[in-house]
């Protein structure tokens, strides 16, 4: 069974010449593997997903899989805004070694919070795999809400928890008082990852360990070990790398970042652009604060 612990890298999509660089993502994986994340995440938001073409998706996970070799659990993101090619890409998926999926909610189409569970139960029902729900409201233009989310968990054994991505705390505290066991909550939002452990949560979907996966995985073990303070010192270390890596949308921000540690090219694939130059030295300096060394 996948465990849902910890820091779970969002992986960037490294482009060359508007193609998946194949060979950075390598490097990005070894990267992670060397600086202890504990899961990753290809395909996701940060992953641009939604831009690749069904070949370079399936290509992207099947590198990921085969450069992690079995060493870190490898959780790719799923779906679309419509069931029927959700749930056929939920299957194809699951035939390439993978160890779970993050399904995300429909975007565009706005459903019901019955449409939601309609929908998860689709996907869920598509695959033997571990389903991770993934709330973002602020780019589906729904929210999936605590009773949605309790109900899914209580009726299908095999969605197993989820990426809580709103920004309300009330709502992760309501979803972990209600949770059947071995359910877990994950933050959605590095600079919530310590309030919503607080509340219950188990760690992070990150995109900020793109850069600094040794940070945010000690930060999420110092925290499960009981120290709280030594946890606190390193998310207020990490907090202005973490505005600063939202500053324009993601994942323009982190793909400047990585490329400034040389593990691949800053571009991102239209319609996002590279990100602003009077924004880079700010982004530079955060990372340098943050005690993330960079290569001369």
């Amino acid at each position: 069974m996948l465990k849902l612990e910890g820091c779970f890298t969002a992986l960037v999509t490294p482009f060359k010449g508007g193609r998946p660089d194949l060979k950075a993502l390598r490097s990005l994986v070894a990267f992670q593997i060397a600086n202890g994340a504990d899961g990753l995440v290809p395909c996701g938001s940060t992953g641009e997903a939604a831009t690749l073409s069904p070949e370079e998706y399936l290509d992207v996970i099947r590198t990921v899989v085969d450069e992690a070799g079995g060493k870190l659990p490898v959780m790719p993101g799923v779906g679309t805004n419509s069931t029927a090619r959700s749930a056929e890409m939920a299957k194809k998926v699951s035939a390439l070694g993978v160890d779970g999926l993050l399904a995300i909610v429909p975007y565009y189409n706005k459903p019901t919070q019955a449409g939601l569970k309609a929908h998860f139960g689709e996907l869920a029902s598509a695959t033997r795999l571990p389903v991770v729900l993934y709330n973002i409201p602020g780019r589906t233009g729904v929210n999936m809400l605590p009773a949605t989310v309790l109900a899914l968990a209580k009726e299908f054994s095999n969605i197993i928890g989820i990426k809580e991505a709103s920004g309300v705390l009330d709502q992760a505290s309501e979803i972990v008082n209600g949770a059947p066991e071995g359910f877990a909550v994950m933050s959605g939002d590095d600079s919530l990852t310590l309030p919503m452990m607080a509340v219950g949560a188990r760690g992070v979907v990150s995109v900020v360990s793109n850069i600094a996966p040794a940070q945010v995985s000690r930060m999420c073990e110092l925290f499960r070990k009981g120290q709280p303070g030594e946890a606190a010192a390193m998310h207020h270390r990490l907090f202005p790398l973490v505005k600063n890596l939202f500053v324009e949308t993601n994942p323009i921000p982190v793909k400047y970042a990585v490329s400034l540690l040389r593990l691949c090219g800053p571009e991102p694939r239209l319609p996002l652009t590279p990100l602003a130059a009077k924004l880079r030295p700010g982004l530079r300096a955060a990372m340098l604060k943050a005690g993330i060394k960079l290569p001369s």
